[in-house]
């Protein structure tokens, strides 16, 4: 099998001895540019950096803690993120990949917090997801994730590890929708700059929720998506409304004009998330997990489900189009099937041509809420 790269930017420990021209550059709080020979150099001093003006940071002053040690010595290690408000975080020309993105904050604010990355200068964002669920932590609270392109780590370390390649340019912001401001919000984004191969796509995720699910219908994981691709990931948080086992419901992938039947239609909720016989125990792996809830314990109205599948191995292609949905299926009596009315949300992982076609509104902030 072939290793991806990004001309020479190779991804894999097959590949890991070879050289390349790629130049590494890095993005924090402290080189909000990542610039070379720059890292580290925040001041102790009430003038902001110039760099910062520029992109536009909120400052608020240099850590108290490096106050008698001065340049050098961590003096802006994070941000405060302004209430009601958008910050951006990465915002440089390409060609380039992002290869890593770190970010920690409180679990609190993990729906109160949206992540959206903008390609090339779109004024769409190909990625629009609140943070928790991004990285597979839906329910607020810190889930260990051992997935290959989504790590979560004690105590709510989030990364990824999805090449996002860009030819022009790459615009990263974090959304605060919280009344309050928010501190000690962390981020660290690795990337490299080097030439784009034609047939290298763009990275897209979207977060969609059905609270409740409409009866009788399927929640949509994705839709809308026109162009030619590839999927490689789902997130699903999911809250059962009735008592007794949730997972029956069908994954469906409708491809490239699929109309009423689709060309992928699975066996089982759990099935599909790599699982079998409603789980009975938790696991995190490589590709597929169900990190959070279990059968026989949170199996009653309001229990919490967090599931993750990875197509990395088994991506799924389009060449038009590509419809997402999965199906809410629990027991009622006398054996029959019970469509259910639960609070599903989901994030989808894609690959495609730019660009992509717009995404429908993201919910409200109370729309977004766990209660």
């Amino acid at each position: 099998m072939k290793t991806p790269s990004f001309n020479g930017v190779h991804m894999g420990m097959g590949n890991i001895m070879k050289l390349s021209h790629a130049q590494t550059r890095s993005i924090t709080a402290e080189n909000v540019y990542g610039e070379k020979g720059r890292g580290g150099m925040a001041e102790v001093s009430a003038t902001p950096q110039p760099e910062v003006v520029k992109l536009g940071q909120p400052w608020n002053g240099p850590t108290p803690s490096s106050r008698e040690l001065g340049r050098g010595w961590k003096v802006r290690p994070c941000l405060t993120l302004p209430k009601t408000s958008t910050t951006k975080l990465m915002d440089i020309d390409g060609p380039g990949v992002i290869q890593h993105l770190w970010i920690t904050a409180h679990q609190k604010h993990s729906r109160d917090l949206i992540l959206r990355i903008y390609w090339d200068g779109s004024d769409q964002p190909s990625v629009e997801v609140p943070i928790g669920d991004f990285f597979c932590n839906g329910w607020k609270n810190r889930v260990t994730v051992l997935a290959l392109p989504i790590n979560t780590n004690p105590s709510g370390g989030f990364n990824c590890y999805f090449p996002m390649p860009f030819r022009k340019h790459a615009t990263m912001t974090i959304e605060n929708r919280s009344p309050g401001e928010i501190d000690g919000f962390f981020y660290a984004i690795n990337y490299a700059l080097t030439d784009i191969d034609d047939d290298d796509a763009y990275f897209h995720a979207q977060f969609r929720r059905s609270n409740p699910l409409t009866n009788m219908q399927d929640h949509v994981i994705l839709d809308g998506v026109k162009g030619r691709g590839h999927y490689v990931g789902t997130y699903m948080a999911w809250q059962q409304n009735s008592n007794g086992w949730w997972g029956e419901g069908e994954f469906k992938v409708f491809l490239d004009g699929d109309k009423e039947f689709p060309t992928i239609c699975g066996t089982g909720t759990e099935d599909y998330f790599g699982g079998a016989w409603c789980f009975l125990q938790n696991f995190s792996a490589p590709f597929l997990g169900y990190p959070e809830g279990m059968f026989g314990r949170d199996d009653r109205a309001g229990g919490r489900h967090g599931l993750y599948r990875f197509h990395i191995m088994d991506p799924i292609r389009f060449e038009k189009d590509i419809r997402i949905t999965m199906q809410a299926l629990g027991w009622r009596t006398e054996g029959r099937f019970l469509p259910l009315q639960d609070d599903i949300s989901s994030v989808a992982y894609w690959y495609q041509t730019h660009p992509a076609a717009p995404f429908p509104p993201l919910p409200s902030r109370d729309q977004l809420e766990i209660i």
